[in-house]
């Protein structure tokens, strides 16, 4: 007979994770306001040799992926990117108990990014790209916090995928 979980501790780690990705919403449409109020399209302020910030809109997904693809595109990604927000908070509810930190904080950053994006998309059409990295000639496509929150979860999401989900069923295999 197993000792049922404490539901208020339980809940309280699940609306853990949805204040982080509030965090990540709240700084991503901070820092977006504030390049729209000072930073005009398409300019640019040097912050070292490698990185700028600049003002873009980006119409697309990532890497402007379909960004030139007539205006359908956004309502796409505002339902994709709502589908896929609905997924990601039933499984941080649904995996609350379980206590996987790391799968848990990679769907956290996800969701708080993926919101952070469809915010734009949803009030202006687009979604406002500043950060901006140098490599010599080549430049990196531009991103923003939003983006950045996603690649970190995504990283947590490959890192637990390696070394910490399904670890019980590869022992057992």
């Amino acid at each position: 007979m197993s000792i049922p979980k404490n539901p208020t501790a339980t809940n309280a780690r699940f609306a853990m994770w949805i204040v982080v990705a509030l965090v990540i919403v709240i700084a991503d449409q901070i820092t977006k306001w504030a390049i729209i109020e000072w930073v005009p399209l398409y300019g640019r302020v040097p912050l070292n040799s490698f990185i700028n910030l600049t003002h873009q809109h980006n119409m697309g997904a990532a890497f402007s992926i379909l960004a030139d693809a007539g205006g359908w595109q956004r309502w796409f990604f505002i339902v994709l990117t709502t589908v896929v927000s609905v997924v990601i908070t039933v499984w941080l509810w649904r995996i609350r108990n379980a206590g996987q930190m790391v799968l848990s904080a990679g769907l956290s950053f996800v969701l708080g990014g993926a919101i952070g994006n469809l915010i734009d998309r949803i009030m202006l059409g687009y979604v406002t790209d500043f950060f901006q990295v140098w490599f010599g000639s080549w430049a990196f496509p531009s991103f923003n916090v939003a983006d950045a929150g996603i690649s970190v979860g995504a990283a947590f999401l490959i890192i637990d995928s390696i070394f910490f989900s399904g670890k019980e069923e590869r022992a057992a295999a």
